[in-house]
């Protein structure tokens, strides 16, 4: 069954090698249908991939190659939640690893430039954490890091 929404990303001729390598790095992902071009269009020929659909932590979305016009940016992001500090490791450091950029703040970029926030529960509960001082802490703390250090965030939290 197709979804009534799906998440359209565009590449510049590589959304089957990256569909594939987010179907081998996140837990319920995979790779379905790579539909080739049925003639030539502006970036590319009849035969070419154009459009790759795959699910990435159980969302489904669509890879278009549609050309060189349009870069991804920070405005756009997937946030993947993580339970502790081994998964965090896992899943950055296969981001960062194949190619990709560390940010701040449990933000990273993959190598065809899509960002992707690995956040482990722990910091999304101590922002919500209804003391505001412990809270903060671990706000504080969080400012300081690229990848999340989930232990600093618990003894932020502790005080």
């Amino acid at each position: 069954m197709t979804a009534k929404n799906t998440i359209c990303l565009w590449y510049d001729g590589t959304a089957e090698e990256a569909a594939r390598f987010y179907a081998q790095t996140f837990p319920d992902s995979r790779v379905g249908a790579v539909h080739r071009a049925p003639g030539d269009y502006p970036s590319g020929q009849q035969g070419d991939v154009l459009v790759v659909e795959f699910t990435v932590a159980g969302i489904p979305c669509i890879g278009l190659n549609g050309g060189p016009q349009f870069k991804h940016s920070e405005a756009f992001s997937f946030q993947i939640a993580t339970d502790d500090q081994a998964e965090t490791d896992r899943l950055w450091n296969a981001i960062v690893g194949n190619g990709g950029q560390e940010s701040e703040c449990g933000w990273c970029r993959d190598r065809w430039g899509l960002s992707w926030q690995i956040t482990p529960r722990i910091l999304t509960a101590s922002l919500a954490n209804p003391d505001r001082a412990a809270s903060k802490r671990a706000f504080d703390a969080m400012m300081t890091m690229k990848k999340i250090d989930i232990a600093a965030i618990e003894a932020a939290l502790a005080g």
